[in-house]
C-alpha cells in the first residue's frame, strides 16, 4: 500500500482501485500504524469505497484496527446523493464517551482521604460485564431514557441543569426511536443504567498537573492542582445489541440498493432508506442511554465525594466518540447535508460554533482524551479551521490486543507497580487489569502532540491519575 507524507502530521493514501476518495491519516511517524501487520490502514482504504463518501476517509492519530471502520476513523457521506450509513462506522458501544467532573478540593486536601474515597467509589460503582446498576428502572422509564437521555435523569432528580448545559447535545440526541430497539436490547439495558462495564472503561480520580491555556481552563472551571473525576463508558449491552441487530438487517438489505462492499463488516444502506432511518433512530436511543448512564455514574461519584471529602463535583463536559450525526459542512465550497461517522473520534467544535454552550462559546468545545492506567489524560478544545469535519482523536489507541497484553503482563505486578507510584487501584480482576496495561496503548503524549500538530485541536490541561476504578 502506498502512503505518502502530505504535510506536518498528515499522511495520504492516494485514491486507487474502487476508492471514491483518498485516505488521510493524521499522525507522526511514531504513532502511524505499520502498513504490514496492522489492518487499520487497509480499513481506511475500505471505508473510502463507501457510496456517497466525500472529501476523504480520515484516520486520527490513535487509529487502530476495529470492526469494519478503523477505531479512530471519520467518514462523511452525502445524504442527498444516496450516501450511506454504516453501523461499523459507529461501533458496538454506541455513544461511548467521556465525562469530566471538577471537584471542590485540591490534590493536597484529598491525599489523606484518597484510599477511603477509592473504597467508597469502588463499592458504589457497578462494573464488570454483567448486570448491575445505580438506577433500577422499569420498561416505561427505560423508554423515557431512550427518548430523552440525561434530560430525563435530571427531570427525575438525578442531576442539575448545568449537567445538561455542559453535555453534548444538551444530554439528548434528537431523533431517537425506542420502537426500533429490539426486545433483546431492552432486556440487556434494563439492569445496567449507571454502570461502567468492562474492558477499557473506567472511573478515574485525577489531578490537574499542568495548564497550557489559562483562559480556557478558567472557563471550564479547572485550575492547577485541582482534583477531577473522569468517567469513560457507553451504552453497555443495549448498544451492543442494537449494532448487532442492524448490521444483520443491513447485510440482508444491501443487494436491494445495489450496494456491495469489500468487507461485510461495512454493511450499509442509504441514510434515507427505511433501514437507514430505523438504525439512526435506534442509534440515537442508545446514545441517550449512554448519556443517562454517565449521568447516573457521575451522581454516584458526587455522593461519594460529599461523604468522604465534604465537597461535590461539577460537570466540565461530556462528549461521545462513537456516533453518526447529520451535519451541514462545506465541501468544495458547497454546503452539504452529511452523515458524519465518528468511530473512536471526538467532535471538536471551534470557538463561535452555534452548538456550544454560551459560557464556552469563545473557547471552543472541550475535548476529553483519556490515556490508560498510570498515564496522563488531556483536556483540549476545538480550533478554527480544524479538519475532518471538526473531529479529533478519542484516546491513546491500542497497539496490542487484550489477549496479547494479558499474555505479556502480570496483573498482580501491574497493580503493585501502579500503587507504588501512588495510584490507588480498584479492579475487578487481575486479567482485566493486565488487558489494559499501559504497554497495550500508544504514548498518549505523542498522540496528543500529533492531534495538535495536525491542527485538529489545542491543549488546555494535562491530568494525572490518583486512583482508578476498573471494570
Amino acid at each position: 500500500m502506498e502512503i505518502v507524507e502530505d504535510g506536518p502530521f498528515r499522511y495520504r493514501i492516494p485514491q486507487h482501485g474502487p476508492m471514491r476518495v483518498p485516505g488521510v491519516v493524521f499522525a507522526s511517524r511514531y504513532v502511524l500504524p505499520e502498513a504490514a501487520g496492522d489492518q487499520a490502514l487497509q480499513q481506511v482504504v475500505n471505508v473510502a469505497t463507501l457510496p456517497g463518501i466525500v472529501e476523504a476517509s480520515y484516520a486520527m492519530p490513535d487509529v487502530h484496527w476495529g470492526y469494519g471502520f478503523p477505531i479512530g476513523g471519520v467518514a462523511a457521506t452525502d445524504v442527498g446523493a444516496s450516501g450511506v450509513i454504516s453501523p461499523g462506522g459507529v461501533g458496538f458501544d454506541i455513544s461511548c464517551g467521556v465525562r469530566l467532573l471538577a471537584a471542590g478540593c485540591d490534590r493536597q486536601e484529598l491525599a489523606p482521604r484518597l484510599q477511603a474515597l477509592m473504597d467508597v467509589l469502588g463499592h458504589r460503582t457497578p462494573r464488570g460485564p454483567g448486570r448491575g446498576a445505580v438506577w433500577h428502572v422499569g420498561r416505561s422509564q427505560l423508554d423515557h431514557i431512550l427518548e430523552d437521555g440525561a434530560r430525563y435523569a435530571v427531570e427525575c432528580g438525578h442531576g442539575v441543569q448545568r449537567d445538561l448545559n455542559r453535555c453534548e447535545d444538551e444530554g439528548r440526541l434528537a431523533g431517537a426511536l425506542a420502537a426500533q430497539v429490539s426486545t433483546r436490547a431492552i432486556d440487556r439495558g434494563l439492569c445496567q443504567v449507571g454502570s461502567l462495564g468492562s474492558g477499557n472503561h473506567f472511573l478515574e480520580v485525577q489531578a490537574v498537573e499542568a495548564v497550557y491555556d489559562p483562559d480556557a481552563a478558567r472557563a471550564m472551571g479547572l485550575h492547577e492542582g485541582q482534583v477531577t473525576v473522569m468517567i469513560h463508558c457507553g451504552s453497555r449491552g443495549l448498544g451492543h445489541q442494537i449494532c448487532t441487530d442492524h448490521v444483520r438487517t443491513m447485510d440482508q438489505a444491501m443487494s436491494r440498493y445495489g450496494i456491495s462492499v469489500s468487507d461485510r463488516q461495512l454493511a450499509c444502506v442509504p441514510v434515507e432508506s427505511p433501514e437507514g432511518r430505523a438504525y439512526l433512530g435506534a442509534m440515537a436511543a442508545a446514545s441517550n442511554y449512554a448519556r443517562a448512564n454517565r449521568q447516573l455514574l457521575a451522581e454516584a461519584a458526587g455522593d461519594a465525594f460529599e461523604a468522604v471529602c465534604g465537597c461535590g463535583l461539577d460537570l466540565v463536559y461530556d462528549i461521545s466518540h462513537n456516533t453518526a450525526k447529520t451535519e451541514i459542512h462545506r465541501v468544495d465550497g458547497n454546503p452539504l447535508r452529511l452523515c458524519v461517522h465518528r468511530k473512536g473520534a471526538t467532535r471538536a467544535l471551534p470557538p463561535g460554533h452555534p452548538d456550544l454552550p454560551h459560557d464556552l462559546a469563545t473557547v471552543g468545545q472541550p475535548v476529553l482524551i483519556p490515556g490508560t492506567m498510570g498515564t496522563a489524560s488531556y483536556v483540549l478544545v476545538g480550533v478554527a479551521g480544524g479538519g475532518a469535519f471538526h473531529s479529533t482523536c478519542h484516546g491513546a489507541g491500542r497497539v496490542r490486543s487484550r489477549h496479547a497484553a494479558a499474555r505479556e503482563v502480570d496483573g498482580r505486578q501491574l497493580r503493585a507497580d501502579l500503587e507504588r507510584h501512588g495510584i490507588a487501584v480498584r479492579g475487578t480482576t487481575l486479567r482485566g487489569l493486565a488487558e489494559e496495561a499501559p504497554l497495550a496503548y500508544k504514548d498518549i503524549d505523542a498522540v496528543v502532540q500529533a492531534s495538535e500538530g495536525a491542527g485538529l485541536c489545542r491543549k488546555v490541561a494535562r491530568l494525572v491519575p490518583l486512583g482508578v476504578v476498573k471494570g
